[in-house]
């Protein structure tokens, strides 16, 4: 399930977790809200605070260290004849200009799923292809996405609460290098966490939004370069099964088993949705 700890990505987890721990720390040795509260025997609020931090970090090395659902062999349960009964093959519309086959990868010479991509990174083709993100140094697919998503709300919460507690920590001078004297590190952890604030909104935005459609980025990005989306209108996706069951699936379908996609895309033409 986890890849090695040691591996390409440890610097930049390293630095994450440093600097996650750096910025908590100034929020609690400055005359913050944090620390008043701390110091008044009130330890409920710190207490959470801490706990919370401590949940998006093991979240963030959750993500960072899944398998995103690599790609590591041939599986034919997973061809789009499937192996299925007559009963269920009859369920699935014939072979129409739509149809296509799996295709191997050039680089790992693996047969690729539907929506599956080889990430040039991670030297692995990935089930449901998202992105390859370069914070958590792993691919975001088809088995860590909505833990990806997790881990974005949480930290939009611990940052929004940490830029909220760097304000109540300002304190006043009688000129601006006084200001700065006394503030400038706070300034500088609030600057911080305020950019990054603004990332984690975005970031969580858009892939509330894509996970709504059932689109990804990489398909959502490149879908004009894509065989299975190339032919599809504007507007036309033949994975989209409606905003509430986009989001009961992705959010709350049973993981550990790949979707075979190839059902959901030749049976989409007649499903009554």
């Amino acid at each position: 399930m986890f890849k090695n700890v040691f591996g390409s990505g440890f610097l930049v987890r390293t630095a994450h977790v440093i600097l996650t721990w750096v910025i908590t720390l100034i929020l609690f040795l400055h005359d913050t809200d944090l620390r008043k509260h701390e110091e008044n025997g009130r330890l409920v609020q710190p207490v959470l605070f801490v706990l919370l931090v401590l949940v998006s970090v093991l979240l963030y090395f959750a993500v960072s260290l899944m398998d995103p659902g690599f790609i590591l062999n041939d599986d034919n349960g997973l061809q789009f004849t499937l192996g299925t009964t007559e009963e269920q093959q009859d369920m699935i519309p014939p072979p129409t200009s739509k149809s296509l086959r799996q295709r191997r990868c050039g680089h790992c010479l693996l047969q690729q799923p539907m929506r599956s991509k080889h990430c040039q990174t991670c030297q692995h083709c990935v089930r449901r292809y998202d992105h390859h993100c370069p914070w958590i140094e792993n691919c975001v697919g088809e088995r860590n996405h909505r833990w990806f998503v997790l881990y974005l709300a949480v930290q939009l919460l611990v940052l929004l609460w940490g830029l909220h507690m760097a304000w109540t920590g300002f304190s006043a001078a009688d000129s601006w290098q006084a200001w700065l004297r006394s503030n400038g590190v706070l300034l500088a952890a609030a600057a911080a966490v305020a950019l990054l604030s603004l990332t984690v909104l975005l970031l969580l935005g858009s892939h509330l939004y894509l996970v709504s459609l059932n689109t990804t980025t990489w398909e959502f990005m490149s879908r004009h370069r894509i065989s299975y989306l190339r032919h599809c209108g504007a507007d036309e996706n033949p994975f989209d099964r409606g905003t509430a069951r986009n989001l009961w699936g992705f959010f709350c379908a049973p993981g550990g088993s790949a979707v075979v996609w190839e059902q959901v895309y030749f049976r989409e033409g007649s499903d009554p949705v």
